[in-house]
Parts: C-alpha cells; structure tokens; sequence
C-alpha cells in the first residue's frame, strides 16, 4: 500500500519574479517504510514537506500536480478538513527541537495539551509514562521545566513524544538530529525509528547526513532544482548512484574518503528557476553532459527512476569497468 504519491507535483514562490521551487515532483513511498530526501539546500526538500502538511506560504501557488496521503487528497482539502489530516494523520519533528516547544508553557503543559487532543486524560501519570517512553531520566521532574531548562537532546525526545503520542500515519523529520552531538544523536535516531515500526508509522526524513541515511532508511530519494532525480533503495543509491547528481552528492560524503584523500565538492551552484526547466536542469555542472542535456527535459528512465538521458549508457559503462569496492552496479 502507498501511503504517499506525489505525481508531477509544481509550486511557484511569486513576488517581484516568479521561482519555481518545485519542477514536477515524482514520488510514491510505501506504507510503513522510511524514506530520506536528500540534496543541496535549496534543492526542494523543505518545500515538499511544507506542501505536504499545506503549510507552505501565501506566495507559493501550486501550479500542477497530485499529492495524496494515506489516500487523501491532500491539496483539495477544506478548512474543517485539513484541520483533521494534520491532527489525526500528520506529524512534524523540526530541525531546532527547543525552537519547536512553546517557550511559555512547561513541558508537562504541552503534553497535557497534545495527549488531550487524541482522547487521552493528559493526566500527570500519563506524561512521565510518555516522557518515559523517550528514555529521558527523571521524568517527573522534566514535566516541571520550561524549555529553555532542558538540553537539546532531550528537547528533541519530548518532540518525538509529543509527534508519536498522536501515532501519525505519517512523520516528517526535517534534519531532527542535526543541533546534537554524535552520541545523543545515535540514541535520538534509534528511539525515532523504534517508535515508527511499533506503530507502523512511515517516516519522510530530510537529511543531508547520507551515512546516517544509509543506517536507518528504507529508501532514498534525491532531490535537484526542485525533481527527485533518482530514487530506490538507500544501499543502492547512495552505493552505486546512476544520475550524475546522485553520483556527486555520494562522492561527497566523508565516510567514502580513504584517509589523506581531498574531499569532493560539486562545482558550480544550483539554478534558479523561473519556469519549467527545459533541459536537465543539472547540465551546467554534470561531468557527462552532451549538447542534448540542455535541450532535452529528462524523464524517468531505469528502475532508479533517474532523470538523465544518458542513464542506460553510464550504467553500461559502469558494468564494463566492473564494480568498485563494496558497490553494486544496477540500473
């Protein structure tokens, strides 16, 4: 079952010019899975989350394209309607976890406040169990504290509480672990992901962290000028991309550097869109671009789904050269 499809999905910002900041968005994830979207800033990914909840702003106008959630059209939904998709279906885990809580309320507040919301008493008894949940030491004592009197970390686990106590069908996580050291962002990510499989949750996470990526997702997809250029599973794409872009952005992760060795970095900037790109919108820093990728607006080829005319030859000549190290080549 699908529990998102999005299908040639096309938002413009409109102002003193006009920026499109979505191209024509292709993606379907799978009920219960989790799935990354990674690319530069500025590639799409908050942009399609903030469409998925309908929370984009009052200069963005859709310009063409579906988006359903859990079956629901989400882009036709009233007031009274969407009001409901995003209490009884959506959730969010932001980026800056302490900016997310309301820093008037005590967390007990806030709790009470959201375990209410779904029917539940919200009583004292209940939000040192769901605090307990997280693994966070002397609950009875965190309800009490504002904030600003908690650490990131834990901030971060009472995020997680407050989104998963509502057991959305989905979970947006825009880069939840990015304000947190190493060793409590390993114990974040594992009670995020635990929680989602007891509940059959699918998780879309936005993440420029591809090693972390790799670990925990069922799939990725990668995200240019405003198009998933490439998607399948995570493995396969970060290990052995196909489109250019994906094979850039893999090159540049500093875990597949061998030591001493130049990290890689992508040349050029990404576009900014006025309109429909008419080639591939990448042609201006691709290494493997031909007079034709600028004319030529690339649809999907391969099981990878890749946005590149030329992903059957690079993929043939991958197989000639033989796999690298610890890399599969498939289409």
């Amino acid at each position: 079952m699908t529990a998102v499809h999005i299908s040639d999905l096309a938002l413009d910002f409109t102002g003193a010019t006009t920026v499109r900041a979505l191209d024509g968005v292709d993606l379907d994830v799978a009920d219960g899975s989790s799935v990354a979207i990674v690319g530069e800033s500025g590639s799409g990914k908050s942009t399609l989350a903030a469409v998925i909840g309908r929370l984009q702003p009052r200069a963005a106008r859709i310009v063409r394209g579906a988006l359903d959630v859990d079956g629901i059209d989400v882009l036709g939904l009233d007031d009274d309607a969407l009001r409901a998709y995003r209490r009884d279906t959506l959730a969010y885990i932001a980026q800056d976890p302490i900016g997310s809580l309301d820093p008037t309320m005590r967390i007990g507040a806030q709790l009470k406040l959201v375990l209410r919301a779904v029917g539940d008493d919200g009583s004292p008894r209940r939000q040192v169990e769901l605090l307990e949940s997280m693994l966070i030491t002397d609950p009875a004592r965190v309800v009490r504290l504002f904030p600003h009197q908690i650490s990131g970390g834990m901030a971060q686990r009472v995020a997680i509480a407050m989104a998963m106590c509502r057991r959305p069908k989905l979970l947006i996580a825009d880069e939840p672990t990015a304000a947190l050291d190493s060793q409590v962002r390993e114990e974040v990510m594992r009670l995020l992901f635990a929680q989602a499989r007891e509940q059959g949750t699918t998780i879309l996470w936005l993440s420029h962290d591809l090693p972390a990526v790799a670990r925990w997702c069922d799939e990725v997809a990668v995200m240019y000028a405003g198009r998933v250029v490439e998607r399948g599973p995570a493995s396969a794409v970060l290990g052995s991309p196909v489109h250019p872009y994906a094979r850039a952005l893999a090159a540049t992760d500093p875990s597949r550097a061998k030591r001493g060795e130049r990290l890689s970095s992508i040349p050029g900037s990404p576009p900014v869109l006025h309109g429909e790109s008419q080639g591939c919108a990448f042609a201006a820093r691709c290494a493997h671009r031909i007079d034709t990728c600028e004319l030529v607006r690339p649809e999907p080829l391969g099981a990878r789904h890749s946005l590149c005319i030329r992903a059957v030859e690079l993929v043939e000549a991958d197989h000639r050269a033989g796999p690298r190290p610890g890399e599969e080549v498939s289409a």
